[in-house]
């Protein structure tokens, strides 16, 4: 199984048999250029495309008109992608938390956020692999009262808890790590780590600050978790 990211919450999830594109935002080399449009919507095989919620960094409606190429394509997106009225009910198959997908291919759990929408749990080739959509702990502490983040963090590791009723580890996750969250940035991730037995962590979210994710690797790898260090579009990482 394959990794490549497209740019910042975005990857594409390639197995033998299939390709699964997660929160599309843009491509590889651009808003519409690269690996993607050159070679993915082309390749054999079952083709997803994931959707964690409605914000324009995660979702992008240019997914639509994919099906020109491959009329085959499966959409699987948040509900409220749908409610917020950025794509109509025949388009998708919508999720929301606790709902599920699977074909002879891959399953799908949605899971929770402490934003807007969903996160996913996908089983593919006998591999757990979460994407965390906007799940995170968005504390905001250097900004909020320390009643109001402790509220924060108190969501966000109820939403951990629930994840643990599906599974305790993951063989790949991709999640968050926002230095916009200022000196405790990497709290989230690592709560991820500490509760959740992960082998692969793939950074996210972070924009162009390539140097504030990587370093996050130290706290990965004392959680024995080993840490795909990204530092550029397009990188493809083989995670198996």
């Amino acid at each position: 199984m394959e990794l490549i990211y497209l740019y910042h919450s975005g990857f594409a999830l390639l197995g033998e048999n299939f390709t699964v594109v997660l929160d599309y935002f843009e491509d590889s080399d651009g808003a519409t250029e690269g690996i993607l449009h050159r070679e993915l919507l082309h390749r054999p095989g079952r083709f997803y495309v994931l959707s964690s919620h409605f914000h324009a960094d995660h979702f992008n409606k240019e997914v639509l008109k994919w099906r020109e190429t491959r009329p085959d394509i499966v959409y699987i997106f948040s509900k409220d992608i749908l409610r917020r009225r950025r794509a109509a009910a025949d388009d998708a198959l919508w999720l929301k938390k606790g709902d599920e997908y699977h074909d002879e291919t891959i399953h799908v759990q949605a899971c929770g956020s402490t934003d807007v929408g969903i996160s996913f749990l996908i089983e593919a080739e006998e591999k757990k692999v979460f994407h965390a959509g906007d799940l995170n702990n968005w504390h905001w502490m250097d900004e909020s009262t320390e009643a109001e983040w402790k509220g924060y963090e108190k969501n966000y590791l109820h939403e951990l808890e629930y994840i643990r009723r599906y599974t305790t580890e993951v063989d790949v996750a991709m999640f968050p790590v926002d230095p916009r969250l200022g000196r405790e940035y990497m709290r989230g991730p690592r709560q991820f780590v500490e509760q959740i037995k992960t082998s692969i962590f793939v950074p996210m979210h972070f924009d162009e600050a390539y140097e504030a994710a990587t370093a996050f690797a130290p706290v990965a790898e004392a959680n024995g978790t080993a840490m795909i260090r990204l530092y550029r579009r397009g990188q493809q990482e083989h995670i198996d």
